[in-house]
């Protein structure tokens, strides 16, 4: 077989033989052409000497695994009786005749001897059992057997079983919960000294710091699963208290109670839920910082319940169009919209309109931050609590009382006197007088004006334009010249709906 003059094999060869005489010409030789392609013809693969450090996690989880136990919850569900066809003597002759006859001929063979015809109401009923409801996962907190979860894991559970790392199990007793930042504490009352592990100061962590979650989702027992922190201070709308830690580690269903840990082995949170679309992870969890857990968890273990100082007042954020209307060059602090009666904050003198800034010294920067602050005080404790009031400052000292299980109503929301309705149509606004109380009642709202705009529906009653009672259309006049007067670009109204209150900004200029 002739070989093409082009082919690759006669280029080889003529690159092989200059290559041997370039070498000779040069004085290499023969020896110092084998040197110098000696790397081409014993090529080996590239491997780094020093590798590149990456975390390994498996000395921690050695460490903290026995601490953590999967959580099943078990509450008494009534079966379905026997006699679920028990008429009573007047319901069972108000069937129709084929229908006796069935319930009599084949009564029997569901278990009821005399027949559906069952006019007795002493029959004795089975007894409650006991069926699985929930799982989810925990940890030991201390060696003599009290373990935190959360509190939607063991709701309205009668019987709790955890599940060790090495799959005993083992009864738990409920010691109390604590709904409002969704945590729980169990006790295992078992001769032995458990493994456990400490909150970690989760002021020191990071955005950015690795973590590991250990849980048992989707009921598969201990899983472990490592991101980073994602965010901090997170606001889900889960409750007043919230203030969550995000992290992207994988979290599904049934991590729920489960701790997340730093690279000490400390927990930095309590993972309590996650953000997704499709059911699973996709790499959002939330969890509860360890400083709000340790704080309930302490009240837990001592009281079974947790104490909390309540101001009593309905609060809402400063926004920008607040903070204009009222002449504010910054939005920090809680308006309140709405002084509850006989609560400690009107008790004190707090009214609609004030602006707490601050609690004992401390900054607040929304209601959030103020909600958490007066949460941390017992009830009774007395606190400064300092205001914005017309633009001045001034100190209040409030005596806190103890957050109620549930908040009283407001006044009642009037209906419009659809016979003396005022219009303000400049504003977009139709008002009538109230018929219960002071303030006046939107009636009609134009779907294209500033006060459409700003949430203001019919049906809301107006109480106070820039900190002023108001009674009719013409007060509301008054007050809205008053502000365009001083400069203000916008008036605050405060408004009631469905036995709320709240304050919203409206733009003086006509529409």
């Amino acid at each position: 077989m002739t070989t093409p003059n082009n082919s690759p094999r006669k280029s080889i060869g003529k690159k092989l033989a200059a290559a041997l005489v370039a070498s000779t010409v040069l004085g290499v030789g023969v020896a110092g052409f084998e040197a110098a392609t000696g790397s081409v013809a014993q090529a080996e693969a590239v491997r780094v000497e020093t590798p590149a450090a990456a975390p390994s996690f498996a000395d921690i989880i050695e460490k903290v695994s026995p601490a953590v136990v999967s959580v099943r919850v078990k509450t008494n569900v009534q079966p379905a009786s026997s006699t679920q066809f028990n008429f009573n003597g007047q319901d069972f002759d108000q069937l129709p005749p084929p229908l006796q006859k069935f319930f009599r001929d084949f009564g029997p063979r569901f278990g009821n001897p005399d027949g559906f015809d069952n006019r007795r109401s002493d029959r004795p009923q089975r007894p409650q059992r006991a069926r699985p409801v929930a799982q989810g996962s925990g940890f030991f907190i201390s060696e003599d057997g009290y373990l935190v979860t959360n509190n939607h894991v063991v709701d309205n559970g009668t019987e709790f079983t955890v599940v060790m790392d090495d799959g005993t199990e083992l009864d738990a007793k409920l010691i109390g919960t604590d709904p409002r930042t969704d945590l729980a504490l169990l006790k295992v009352e078992e001769a032995r000294k458990f493994t456990y592990v400490a909150f970690a100061d989760d002021q020191k962590v990071r955005v950015g710091d690795w973590v590991v979650a250990v849980g048992n989702p989707f009921g598969l027992g201990g899983t472990v699963t490592a991101g980073i922190v994602s965010a901090m201070g997170r606001d889900i709308g889960a409750g007043p208290y919230d203030d969550f830690i995000q992290i992207d580690a994988a979290v599904n269903h049934g991590n729920s109670g489960g701790p997340t840990f730093n690279l000490n082995g400390e927990v930095v949170g309590i993972n309590t839920a996650i953000f997704s679309p499709s059911g699973g992870n996709v790499g959002i969890a939330f969890a509860v910082p360890a400083s709000v857990a340790k704080n309930v968890i302490d009240e837990l273990m001592n009281d079974g319940s947790v104490e909390r100082g309540w101001l009593g007042v309905a609060i809402q954020p400063v926004t920008a169009d607040i903070a204009e209307s009222l002449g504010l060059d910054k939005t920090d602090g809680a308006l309140v919209a709405d002084p509850q009666a006989d609560a400690p904050a009107a008790k004190a003198g707090i009214r609609a309109g004030d602006i707490i800034v601050a609690v004992n010294g401390k900054d607040i920067k929304g209601p959030r931050e103020l909600a958490r602050e007066i949460a941390n005080f017992d009830p009774g404790t007395s606190v400064d609590v300092k205001i914005l009031r017309r633009g001045k400052e001034q100190t209040i000292s409030v005596k806190l009382g103890e957050l109620p299980t549930e908040q009283t109503a407001s006044a009642p929301q009037a209906a419009p006197d659809q016979q003396s309705e005022t219009a303000l149509a400049d504003y977009g606004l139709t008002v009538a007088p109230s018929e219960d109380g002071p303030g006046v009642v939107v009636t009609g709202v134009d779907p294209d004006s500033p006060a459409a705009d700003a949430g203001i529906r019919p049906g809301d009653k107006v109480v106070e334009v820039n900190n002023e009672s108001v009674a009719s259309a013409g007060d509301i006049e008054k007050e809205l010249k008053a502000v365009t007067a001083s400069g203000r670009k916008a008036a605050l109204m405060l408004l009631e709906r469905e036995d709320a209150s709240r304050f919203v900004a409206i733009p003086t200029e006509r529409g």
